[in-house]
């Protein structure tokens, strides 16, 4: 069974906003080895079209920055499975919609073959969470404090533990802890 897999950008006070976050080389580097080793991504709407704004024209009109550019054709060819109830098509040659329930549509990814999953959308990894199908949490917390934003964890209705099994620390202050569910 494939594992499923939360991975998120978040401030040193817990909010999610892509703006505030430091990202370096090192970083980039970091999240392109990642996506070599991604049989798909799970996103919600919002989180869809912030990413098939961006990263689909940097594959295709690659800039200056090579980390940048590799991680835009690695997203601009793994598999994503959307989750929206408003979109009724996807623009992104590697994105479709999912059609059924989350929790029966993500047991069926994760009990297919193939290489793990990811699930990059705050509101989705919250409802993960709370369904009890997240296997482990890669979470990298940046050396910013907003003061206010999205939480990621936000309606969790009972304690969840988790068991921190390895941290990296990048150049730029960067920590990501890496959790697997388990007892504290």
């Amino acid at each position: 069974m494939r594992k499923l897999i939360a991975s998120m950008n978040m401030t040193l006070d817990g909010y999610c906003n892509h703006t505030a976050m430091v990202v370096t080389d090192e970083f980039m580097e970091h999240y392109n080895e990642q996506m070599r080793h991604t049989g798909a991504i799970i996103y919600g709407r919002i989180t869809y079209q912030l990413m098939e704004e961006y990263w689909p024209q940097l594959a295709k009109n690659p800039g200056d920055n090579k980390p940048a550019n590799d991680f835009a054709v690695l997203m601009d060819n793994i598999p994503k499975v959307v989750f929206s109830r408003t979109l009724k098509s996807l623009d992104w040659k590697s994105a479709k919609l999912a059609h059924g329930g989350l929790y029966e549509e993500v047991l069926k990814l994760k009990q297919q073959p193939g290489k793990d999953l990811f699930v990059g959308s705050p509101s989705l990894i919250a409802q993960l969470t709370q369904l009890g199908l997240i296997d482990e949490y890669r979470l990298a917390v940046h050396p910013v404090v907003l003061g206010s934003g999205l939480v990621l964890f936000k309606n969790i209705e009972h304690r969840i533990g988790l068991r921190l099994v390895r941290t990296k620390t990048f150049g730029s202050g960067v920590v990501v802890g890496y959790y697997e569910r388990g007892k504290l």
